[in-house]
């Protein structure tokens, strides 16, 4: 019984973490850009990108979607040393943070697919 149950507690933290996912990289990849140009109101974006990044790594890689978990936590590696200095990105941490939001796109929607093939 207690398995049932916590299955069925996870199967709903994956359905809602699986319809949020698209829109949390979608925001981030804005903030990238904007975290990329001078000027702006840097906190906010860096918080709220860091936050969204941290999150997919930890909820995705707890419901099932590892590709997706190791890909933020890739992204999430390169914006963590402006994040810390409150500052914008670099040229170069700007590039790489795009790459890895590029991967991580790629794998959330390879595991979403994966998903919903199977019903989930």
């Amino acid at each position: 019984m207690y398995a049932d149950e916590f299955e069925a507690r996870l199967a709903r933290v994956r359905h809602r973490f699986a319809l949020t996912l698209e829109d949390k990289i979608r925001c981030t990849m804005v903030s990238a850009d904007i975290l990329s140009s001078t000027g702006g109101p840097l906190t906010d974006h860096l918080s709220g990108s860091y936050q969204r990044l941290h999150t997919i790594a930890g909820v995705g890689e707890t419901v099932g979607f590892a590709a997706t978990g190791n890909a933020a936590r890739t992204a999430e590696a390169a914006l963590l040393p402006a994040y810390h200095q409150n500052r914008g990105l670099t040229e170069d941490e700007a590039l790489c943070l795009k790459k890895a939001l590029a991967q991580l796109k790629t794998a959330a929607a390879s595991e979403l697919r994966i998903m919903y093939q199977r019903g989930g």
